[in-house]
């Protein structure tokens, strides 16, 4: 492999001649050699949006010549455009403020910058820390970095992936709100219900957790950039972080705001845990639905099997025709990951100390993580599982009518003692409930058959 020669403040490093980074990008290549966890791609293109911002915003401020901005600028939007993955090698577990990962992009971008003047014989050079970094700090990029790429797979993936799932539940809501089920509390036989209402309370709880992630999610429009190394805006001038976060939501098209204080802003992300708060209320919610899916469907002899779902491949390598909930278990597993992401988001957040919380790059990881694991789970549950459910009406309407629980209807008119000794009577005598109401002399066949109404039972009235 061929090198060339870069140097920083603690000397002279070799560097892969292919590679635009520089030498503090390769020191942290050799240093932290931990997991296989690159840097997420989103923190990457939130970094390329926040230097095209950063440079726009100085020039405007007159602390930058345009020459060096437009070129800063341009090199970011064709990161953007062209990804570059390459030349972002850095893993998550590095620094906690997310400083190798800032200069990272201030290396290539100063680099690649510098190649364009160059090809069109100019002699003008960028500096990563003196130009590309202007009026900036790891401290403030990191935090705007982490809000904008958050904020952005928020509302670009996983809103979108949820209200598709959302719907086709609406419409299997609405496509058997006549068929009449048994329900079941504490895994024992209930009064009855629609299967539709049923589904509909599913439905119901991706409507809520989109609302709440909506609401969670506005929090991220609050941006750390202007603050620099501790807060007081040390290097900048007083007006940049306004002038960027302007910036940054004309490249973005999505309102971002300078935080009204920086001192919070670099030392604290509660924001962030307010939002993945809100992502595991969805992980539980989807938890709640795979389960009730499995269950519904399970069997088809031996379970419940009042719905059938797709069957997307072999479920057993020594059992033949076995068929699994596959993507109901991928969905459960995704939620307890999310889970647990939620738990580390929590605990790094809490260890802010002084003006600096170090644990940035983790909780930006976990928090990008469950955005796409939720996203994709639900593209493929809803895909492959949601919107081939249907109904197995025979199964249905055996359980139905041989649920005990269809006693509840009795006891307005003879009591609930009464009825409790209908319910336990035919249990133990393996009757139904009618014949052993007439035979303990509690009501007639006409009584019986006028007070045990499935449809007045599912929609009652006053």
């Amino acid at each position: 492999m061929d090198y060339r020669t870069e140097k920083d403040t603690l000397g002279e490093i070799n560097v892969p001649a292919d590679k635009w980074w520089g030498a503090q990008t390769q020191r942290s290549t050799e240093n932290f050699r931990i997991g296989e966890e690159t840097m997420p791609r989103e923190i990457t293109y939130a970094f390329s949006v926040l230097k095209e911002a950063c440079a726009a915003a100085n020039v405007r401020l007159e602390n930058m010549d345009e020459e060096k901005g437009t070129m800063i600028q341009r090199v970011c939007r064709e990161i953007r455009e062209n990804d570059h993955e390459e030349h972002f090698p850095l893993v998550v577990w590095q620094t906690g403020s997310g400083t190798q990962s800032n200069m990272n992009m201030n290396e290539v971008a100063a680099y690649r910058s510098n190649q364009h003047f160059e090809a069109e014989g100019l002699d003008t050079r960028i500096h990563p820390n003196d130009d590309v970094n202007r009026s900036q700090s790891s401290n403030d990029t990191y935090p705007t970095a982490m809000h904008i790429a958050a904020l952005k797979a928020v509302h670009e993936q996983l809103l979108p992936s949820l209200a598709s799932l959302r719907e086709t539940l609406e419409q299997k809501a609405e496509q058997f709100n006549d068929v009449i089920k048994i329900g079941r509390t504490h895994l024992q036989d209930a009064t009855p219900l629609t299967l539709g209402q049923e589904i509909s309370g599913w439905a119901f709880m991706l409507q809520k957790s989109e609302e709440m992630i909506k609401q969670s999610a506005e929090q991220l429009r609050n941006l750390a950039i202007g603050g620099t190394a501790v807060g007081t805006g040390i290097n900048a001038h007083p007006d940049f972080g306004k002038l960027t976060a302007e910036e940054i939501s004309r490249i973005t098209g999505m309102t971002f705001h300078s935080s009204p204080n920086k001192f919070h802003a670099l030392t604290s992300h509660d924001e962030i845990v307010y939002a993945h708060g809100a992502l595991k209320g969805l992980a539980a919610d989807l938890m709640k639905i795979a389960n009730d899916v499995r269950w519904l469907s399970s069997g088809p002899r031996s379970g419940i099997g009042e719905i059938t779902i797709p069957a997307n491949e072999p479920g057993s390598s020594i059992m033949p025709g076995k068929v699994n909930p596959t993507q109901s278990e991928a969905l459960t597993m995704v939620s307890v990951q999310v889970m647990g992401n939620d738990t580390a988001v929590g605990v790094a957040a809490s260890q802010g100390n002084f003006e600096l919380n170090v644990f940035k790059p983790v909780i930006a990881y976990n928090f990008l993580q469950s955005v796409r694991l939720l996203t994709d789970a639900m593209h493929s549950f809803n895909e492959r599982c949601a919107k081939g459910i249907e109904v197995n009406e025979e199964i249905i309407e055996k359980h139905v009518k041989n649920s005990l629980m269809l006693v509840t209807a009795l006891n307005p008119h003879i009591g609930y003692e009464k009825a409790a000794v209908i319910a336990k009577t035919a249990f133990q005598n393996n009757s139904t409930l009618k014949e052993t109401a007439v035979e303990l002399g509690y009501l007639t066949e006409e009584q019986f058959d006028e007070y045990i109404d499935l449809e007045k039972m599912v929609r009652p009235k006053a």
